[in-house]
């Protein structure tokens, strides 16, 4: 069974940075794509930032030149630096994991951007 787990959110200042991690386990099928979503109150999911096994890493405007998206090199854990956070970060955070056959997502972790 297939689980991804993050950590990593908190409250912070705006301006401020955090790390997210999320790890995966029990992945059999060879894998695709990791990436963040996040989910602000009231807002549709988003696309954060993929990254591949082909070409360079695929982030949204909003998040451009502020955040960077790696993995390790088993490709089993994906991270997230979020580096000059705005209060219009705050939102919960999911990583997603997309194999051959399905994707799968954890369960989240809040991050929240004070003023």
């Amino acid at each position: 069974q297939v689980q991804l787990v993050e950590s990593g959110g908190g409250l912070v200042q705006a301006g401020g940075s955090l790390r997210l991690s999320c790890a995966a386990s029990g992945v059999t099928d060879s894998i695709l794509a990791m990436a963040w979503y996040r989910q602000a109150p009231g807002k549709q999911r988003e696309s954060v930032a993929t990254i591949t096994n082909f070409g360079s890493p695929i982030y949204a405007g909003s998040v451009k030149g502020r955040f960077t998206i790696s993995r390790d090199d088993a490709g089993r854990q994906v991270y997230l630096q979020m580096n000059s956070l705005k209060p219009e970060d705050t939102a919960v955070y999911y990583c997603k994991l997309t194999t051959v056959r399905l994707g799968y997502w954890g369960q989240g972790t809040q991050v929240t951007v004070s003023s």
